[in-house]
């Protein structure tokens, strides 16, 4: 059937900016977190994702195993879903949060490129040129020393944690790239809640198993590390609430482009909040990445409207 339309016009693009800043300030008090291992951190989002979806799928009877022809998909979706979160979580730990952010927005265009390889969907010339342009500015934030000279400048603390992060950031786009794929491989066939169920318990068991092995396992020495630990779960959980809630209401790719305004947010808290001033090289990344991943969900929304428009003649 038809789609409901929003009671107020513009009320699902205000969902995706409420949503983009409610990430952004819980990746913010992720950086203000001290002595807390980004897997950890990771366990504690995975146990408010739990406490979420659990009556949910009760509610919904959905089961907690899903369709047998499915399972390994959402099987490699939790797995894949919970490691870009850990690895994001590190990546905003080691290096400057605006940094960490902007490339995390490669996300579309990897995303283009996975589903040519795997879902044989159509990779045009102008996909090509949005993953150079998202690859361009990946280079530019991570500058590297063979391209950028030995002396590389405006980097925060050291250069091997930049490149850490760089690295982490990157594992987890193309984690988050592939997590995409798997749902759109498995479509309708299994509950939006069933996905993040699987999503959340095999996180926490990875997280869990990871802490002993890495005996990273501690409470928060301070109350204020509890109290952001307990606020970046509830943020979290809100802004992937409103995010949904945006997409029942808006087409997918105007909420794709005004998802970007989760780079400014991040440049904004970085400033006013760590003092950190993002150099040039940082900012020539930024609208490089953005202007692939707005290019290409623009390109994917007049594909879908063109599409629909046949389907109506």
């Amino acid at each position: 059937g038809a789609k409901k339309k929003a009671a107020c016009p513009g009320l699902g693009l205000f969902y995706t900016i409420l949503s983009a800043f409610l990430f952004s300030v819980a990746s913010l008090f992720l950086k203000k977190i001290e002595d807390v291992h980004s897997v950890e951190v990771s366990a504690f989002r995975c146990v408010f994702q739990m406490a979420f979806v659990l009556p949910g799928l009760i509610y919904y009877k959905t089961g907690f195993l899903g369709p047998k022809g499915k399972r390994i998909f959402l099987f490699f979706r939790g797995f894949l879903g919970s490691t870009a979160m850990v690895l994001l979580y590190y990546a905003y730990q080691v290096m400057p949060l605006a940094d960490a952010t902007v490339i995390t927005f490669t996300s579309p265009v990897f995303t283009s490129l996975l589903a040519w390889i795997f879902l044989k969907e159509k990779y045009s010339l102008w996909d090509l040129l949005f993953t150079l342009f998202a690859v361009t500015g990946v280079i530019l934030i991570a500058r590297p020393p063979f391209l950028f000279g030995s002396h590389v400048t405006g980097i925060q603390g050291s250069y091997s944690d930049h490149l850490k992060g760089t690295i982490a950031a990157i594992a987890s786009t193309l984690s988050a790239a592939l997590t995409i794929v798997i749902l759109r491989k498995v479509g309708k066939s299994v509950h939006y809640f069933l996905s993040i169920w699987y999503y959340a318990v095999i996180g926490l068991i990875g997280c869990v198993i990871a802490l002993f092995v890495l005996n990273e396992w501690r409470l928060p020495h301070c109350g204020r590390d509890r109290v952001f630990l307990i606020l970046i779960g509830l943020l979290g959980l809100g802004g992937q609430i409103f995010l949904t809630k945006a997409l029942q209401i808006e087409k997918a790719g105007p909420v794709s482009i005004m998802r970007t305004m989760d780079v400014v947010f991040a440049f904004i808290l970085q400033v006013l909040f760590l003092n950190h001033i993002p150099t040039w090289w940082t900012v020539g990344g930024a609208l490089c990445v953005v202007a692939s991943s707005s290019g290409t969900a623009i390109r994917k929304w007049r594909h879908s409207v063109k599409k629909a428009k046949q389907r109506e003649i």
